[in-house]
């Protein structure tokens, strides 16, 4: 019953910007954490950026100063500004989120991945 829903991936120059969103829905009591990881072709999935509902942060070294996540707790939706992009940037990105449910438990929940592309 929860669902996380991505989008604002796209094609992208070098230098320039891109802003994802990810929004939670379903039977969630609270969210623990939301992230966003990204996988490019032969590579394993890494996060890039962490955030608690408390609003404490988490970057990968690659992207600090860069990008920056935020998030609308009432919203249940988080969001990765992306700035100064460069090409090793390009890769799927996927929305993650932490949470216990309403009807009780745990559980980590993905999002269906947006691509990102950053190429002259």
């Amino acid at each position: 019953q929860v669902q996380l829903v991505e989008s604002g991936g796209g094609l992208v120059q070098p230098g320039g910007s891109l802003r994802l969103s990810c929004a939670a829905s379903g039977s969630i009591f609270s969210i623990i954490s939301m992230g966003w990881y990204r996988q490019a072709p032969g590579k394993q999935r890494a996060l890039v950026a962490a955030i608690t509902s408390g609003g404490s942060t988490n970057y990968a070294d690659s992207v600090k100063g860069r990008f920056t996540i935020s998030r609308d707790n009432a919203k249940n939706t988080v969001y990765l500004q992306m700035n100064s992009l460069k090409p090793e940037d390009t890769a799927a990105y996927y929305c993650n989120a932490d949470m216990w449910l309403v009807q009780g438990g745990r559980y980590d929940y993905w999002g269906q991945g947006t691509q990102v592309t950053v190429s002259s």
